[in-house]
């Protein structure tokens, strides 16, 4: 679904990330961990056509994503880690946008948003101005916005930020279920218990470059928690 090769970025001449390779295969869901400044959020906006770069072709669904970035597009959903959503739209106003840009006919996005906006328990606020709403509340109509056109690839950063406990695991069977159905899911996290406990693949970064990828329980072995191994990754490439 998602193959990143020798990805290269620079900012103001410095570069950033240095050659990320990656694979995303269908029915998975990957997890992208590393310190703050490390390059997630930078890759994560190349993967999705946000961000230019200099080297490195990246396809989804076998379309190159600076060739044919709209195919691309059509394909997946991104939630950053600080949606900026139209405020002064209500919420079913911002998801009927979002369902227009997607194609979604009147029927399937009318049973979409009441399937979601009820699991997600927002369903009777929809009609409110964004901006009345709580954080956690924005969040939610942004995860809502990511769901509804069932994406066959979902890019998020940080997206259980914000979410009551509730909403965060709707959000974990909403993203396991995508995948039971073929979808795949790159993700970034710094919390790595839910990595771990969510996540088929990982890939650990630092410094603009992978130290790490694999099957999670491979790489962690028996006995050893991913919190232990990245922290044992990152003092043994400091030294």
């Amino acid at each position: 679904m998602l193959t990143i090769d020798n990805l290269h970025k620079s900012f103001q001449g410095k570069e950033v990330l240095h050659g990320i390779n990656m694979n995303v295969e269908d029915g998975k869901i990957y997890g992208f961990i590393g310190h703050n400044g490390a390059g997630k959020t930078t890759t994560l906006r190349c993967v999705v056509g946000i961000l230019d770069f200099d080297q490195g072709t990246i396809l989804i669904n076998g379309n190159d994503i600076q060739k044919d970035p709209i195919a691309c597009k059509k394909s997946i959903a991104y939630l950053p880690d600080n949606p900026d959503l139209y405020e002064t739209m209500t919420g079913i106003q911002y998801l009927n946008f979002i369902c227009d840009i997607f194609e979604i006919d009147a029927d399937k996005r009318h049973a979409r948003i009441e399937e979601l906006g009820k699991k997600f328990e927002i369903y009777d606020r929809l009609g409110d101005p964004i901006k009345s709403l709580s954080h956690g509340m924005k969040q939610k109509v942004a995860v809502i916005s990511a769901l509804v056109h069932e994406p066959k690839l979902m890019v998020m950063d940080e997206p259980f930020v914000g979410l009551d406990p509730k909403a965060s695991h709707l959000l974990k069977l909403e993203m396991k279920q995508m995948c039971e159905h073929g979808a795949s899911i790159l993700f970034s996290s710094h919390v790595l218990e839910v990595v771990e406990n969510l996540c088929d693949e990982v890939a650990i970064i630092q410094k603009g470059s992978i130290v790490k990828q694999g099957n999670v329980d491979e790489l962690l072995g028996s006995g050893v928690s991913l919190e232990d191994y990245f922290l044992n990754l990152e003092e043994t490439h400091e030294e």
